[in-house]
């Protein structure tokens, strides 16, 4: 079933920090990382994602970033420089033996997947989900808005985009100490390097989600993107069936 968890594996990456993945399928390598306050099984695997990519012939490779998920949640300060869940992501990328290979991500996993263009990584193609331009050139406005959830939890007013982060939250047992030191690792990327990404880029977003900026504008400045709209918000669009359906129709053409 889509929905079934997966046991996850785990290595250590660059600095001994216990990192969990996950797999689906068999083929081309496809490396998909999830969103802030998520994990692998609730942004690709509950909702069938994962599996309507992995029956299009891939190998779908899930990690849980650093504070999220199963993997380590360590608190101290120096376990959080900056770029260290690209730092995380080409440790694994090591381990697995990948040199050819699909990126791609939703909201954080979409800026983290930038974060490792810029310092070198070289994916067939890239999914950047869940992020408009302004989300990757200027990270502080979303940082502050994570930041101002996780130090006021329990005090967020029903209903507003806080509570429902802090909801969401809940039910992926989110550890708020390890989260509050993933916004310091945020690096801003220059717009010029973002122009300058060659690879054939999926642009793809809820019709209704201008939380990362405007992807429409993200598509425009890339050489070689595509936009997609699904429905939904930042939050909802994740739980529709479109979303996984784009990914797929886009890694396999």
């Amino acid at each position: 079933m889509a929905n079934s968890p997966i046991e996850p594996d785990y290595f250590e990456s660059f600095d001994g920090a216990r990192i969990a993945w996950r797999e689906m399928g068999e083929g081309r390598p496809v490396v998909l990382l999830h969103g802030f306050f998520s994990d692998a099984f609730t942004n690709w695997i509950r909702y069938g994602h994962a599996e309507k990519i992995a029956a299009r012939g891939f190998r779908v490779i899930m990690p849980d970033l650093r504070a999220h998920g199963s993997s380590a949640k360590p608190h101290d300060a120096a376990s959080y420089p900056p770029d260290v869940l690209a730092q995380d992501q080409f440790a694994l990328i090591a381990h697995l033996g990948l040199t050819d290979y699909d990126l791609g991500g939703y909201s954080l996993g979409a800026r983290t997947t930038v974060r490792m263009l810029m310092k070198g990584a070289a994916p067939g193609k890239v999914v950047l989900s869940g992020m408009g331009l302004s989300g990757l050139v200027g990270t502080a406005r979303r940082g502050d808005h994570f930041r101002h959830i996780l130090t006021n939890l329990g005090k967020h007013e029903r209903g507003t985009p806080a509570w429902l982060a802090e909801a969401f939250l809940k039910t992926t047992k989110g550890d708020p100490v390890a989260l509050l030191r993933i916004i310091d690792t945020f690096v801003n990327t220059d717009q010029a390097d973002v122009v300058a990404i060659g690879e054939p880029v999926l642009v793809l977003t809820g019709d209704e989600d201008n939380d990362n900026g405007s992807a429409a504008e993200l598509a425009a400045v890339l050489p070689n993107a595509i936009l997609r709209t699904t429905p939904g918000g930042h939050m909802s669009a994740v739980t529709k069936p479109e979303l996984g359906q784009e990914i797929a129709d886009f890694l396999a053409a």
